[in-house]
């Protein structure tokens, strides 16, 4: 009661736990549990007491988040990131989608030989 207003506090104090007493007792009673389903409580060491964290001020350090979705990624990343979005949500016509990948050896060697057979004929088969 050195405080100013602490007298008051101490009161409320009390008033609530009266309260809390006289709402208990007016309500029903439940049944007990049968004898085979009581719950057996564990018996706790008290070395080994949990006390739960304070993350207020001056109290314990906060847990690490994930920042990434917050974090300020350089150009670069933030670029090709924007290109896979944007590539998987253009439709891209296959006339200019086969440019954006190579054919195989296979395939290649095949239109090599296609393509011998419509070369121009050079100097010395003309003569």
């Amino acid at each position: 009661s050195s405080h100013p207003g602490s007298g008051l506090r101490h009161r409320l104090g009390q008033l609530l736990v009266a309260m809390g007493k006289a709402a208990k007792t007016g309500g029903k009673k439940v049944a007990a549990a049968p004898l085979g389903q009581q719950k057996k409580k564990a018996v706790k060491n008290p070395l080994f007491e949990k006390t739960p964290k304070n993350f207020r001020l001056g109290g314990d350090i906060q847990p690490k988040r994930d920042l990434t979705r917050f974090v300020r990624w350089p150009r670069y990343i933030r670029l090709q990131r924007m290109k896979k979005i944007m590539l998987m949500r253009l439709k891209m016509p296959p006339a200019i989608n086969q440019f954006n990948s190579t054919i195989d050896k296979n395939q290649a060697g095949s239109l090599l030989r296609l393509l011998k057979k419509y070369q121009p004929e050079t100097k010395e088969a003309k003569k």
